[in-house]
């Protein structure tokens, strides 16, 4: 039997996605819980697993497509299933079976030119929280047999945050409930099955006349293939529809089945009723009355503009970059640092202590002296609320670092960085940064993040202006590290390990005087190593 794969909630308000990468091809065997694509929200790259056994038989959407949640993402054939369809009446009874099975409902008159066959559907609990995988079955809103609406509320289910309400996806009646009231139900798991009727062609005829009569009703079944008075939309799209008082059996949906997504709704509004060839005619049309028209002067050849769309990481880096600073009074501040000692120290350190897990660079240095300054001066380890009425001053030492990954600029903080030593902080560095240039850093990983450090002099670069990573109220940008010289205390030039330091600092909540002297602390920390090691408890 072959079975579509629904692609289900990923994440909290994503209704769509991108395919980075396919992990499988058409015509692969696949396992359960084999992964199958890496998809791109506007939040992190999620891993999609199969939920069942079997043989990808169609891949729906191709590198850097957006797929749609609630949509198919790819076919397989389940390996074992039973399909029954297109028997006559004569044959034996179809067993009830837990597995997928299509039975055809045959009308009772000799004349009948189409029927309808039923289909049962597992729906899968989706994701309905980050980092959520079961959730407890508070109350069943229906019971089986019921015959249930698009859209209808099924259950209510409990999560360690929230009462959420389950809806159903589609019409149909409940054939079964896998759960009961208060048990724990698992996210990708089977809720509920429902019956689904599905339109289908009449059987082979050996009557001529049944045959004419067919095929009116095929044609008439081809030329409206969609909603048949109600249309096919998610939630979020429904609201929509509500909030802009349009009626949404009106809209045209661009979506398999007619289905109507949001960038259906804003075109209809425009009154743009025919949403595909007139533009592209046009486009195409264009380049050719020009070629008509001009005479070329020269041979020089036409370059054409390269558009390309902005998603996922870096789309929601230029939102996030936006919002910080249209809301946050940004200034700079900028010092050096004399780093010969510490140079010294890792360099003596490094072989040692360095593994395939663990790489003793300068970070973990800057990390953890960061921390111990950061006791002395709370207020750099602070939140503020939006009316800027309230300061939070966070009690973890939860310290990002801006990592180029192959997705965007991506920001994983190590947690608790007070109560980590250096190497326990230089393990989780490791781990951070090779997730993150592989494009597979968790969700956890980016957040609650409560200070920023940006190493643009990897790079090359000594001076920079680091945007803050709001809701946080400061961000320090490292230049390189440069041999340069400088006068000793007995007025000698020698070569010096000197680095430049930017920080950027919330004007509303941080003053000049209070961010030199932190960043003097650290400095102090950084430059003395051996008060560094003092300071720790």
């Amino acid at each position: 039997m072959i079975k579509d794969f629904i692609l289900p909630d990923i994440g909290e308000g994503v209704v769509e996605c991108e395919l980075v990468e396919w992990l499988v091809k058409e015509g692969d065997t696949v396992v359960e819980d084999q992964p199958i694509a890496d998809v791109m929200t506007d939040k992190a790259l999620v891993q999609i697993p199969a939920p069942f056994a079997g043989v990808v038989t169609k891949l729906y959407y191709a590198k850097g497509d957006i797929a749609k949640v609630h949509a198919p993402l790819y076919a397989v054939q389940i390996e074992g299933a039973v399909e029954i369809a297109g028997e006559s009446v004569a044959d034996e009874p179809t067993a009830a079976t837990t597995v997928k099975v299509t039975e055809p409902v045959v009308a009772t008159t000799a004349n009948t030119s189409s029927s309808s066959s039923v289909s049962i559907e597992e729906f899968l609990l989706p994701d309905i929280g980050e980092g959520i995988v079961e959730c407890e079955l508070v109350e069943w809103l229906v019971s089986e047999g019921d015959w249930v609406e698009e859209d209808q509320p099924i259950a209510d289910v409990m999560t360690d945050k929230a009462l959420v309400q389950i809806p159903a996806i589609k019409a149909g009646k409940i054939a079964k409930l896998h759960y009961r009231k208060g048990q724990l139900a698992k996210v990708h798991a089977p809720l509920f099955a429902i019956e689904v009727e599905l339109a289908a062609s009449a059987p082979a005829a050996t009557n001529t006349d049944t045959v004419a009569n067919a095929a009116p009703t095929a044609q008439t079944v081809n030329a409206e293939p969609a909603r048949q008075g109600k249309a096919l939309a998610s939630p979020a799209v429904r609201r929509m529809a509500r909030s802009l008082d349009i009626d949404l059996s009106q809209v045209p949906g661009t979506g398999k089945h007619g289905r109507v997504y949001k960038e259906d709704i804003t075109r209809f509004q425009q009154g743009a009723s025919n949403v595909s060839a007139p533009s592209t005619t046009q486009v195409k049309e264009a380049p050719a009355q020009a070629s008509q028209t001009q005479v070329p002067t020269s041979t020089e050849t036409q370059r054409a503009d390269t558009i390309e769309p902005i998603r996922g990481v870096k789309a929601v880096m230029a939102r996030m970059m936006v919002e910080s600073v249209s809301s946050i009074p940004h200034f700079t501040y900028c010092e050096e640092f004399d780093l010969t000692d510490l140079v010294a120290l890792r360099e003596s350190m490094k072989v040692k202590y360095s593994s395939d897990g663990v790489k003793l660079t300068m970070m973990p240095f800057f990390m953890k002296s960061m921390s111990l300054a950061l006791s002395q001066f709370p207020v750099m380890n602070s939140q503020v609320n939006a009316d800027c009425t309230e300061l939070t001053y966070k009690a973890r030492h939860n310290i990002g670092m801006a990592v180029d990954s192959k997705v965007g600029l991506l920001v994983p903080n190590i947690k608790d960085v007070q109560d980590k030593s250096i190497l326990e902080v230089a393990a989780e560095i490791t781990r951070l940064t090779q997730a993150a240039r592989s494009g597979r850093v968790a969700p956890a990983d980016l957040k609650d993040g409560t200070i920023s450090i940006s190493n643009i002099g990897a790079l090359g670069g000594t001076v920079a202006t680091p945007i803050i990573n709001k809701p946080e109220v400061a961000i320090v940008a490292l230049g390189k590290l440069q041999t340069l010289p400088r006068f000793n205390a007995k007025g000698e030039v020698e070569a010096r390990q000197i680095m430049q330091v930017s920080w950027s600092g919330d004007h509303r909540v941080i003053d000049g005087g209070t961010i030199a002297r932190f960043c003097n602390l650290w400095k102090q920390y950084l430059e003395q190593p051996q008060e560094m090691l003092l300071a720790m408890r």
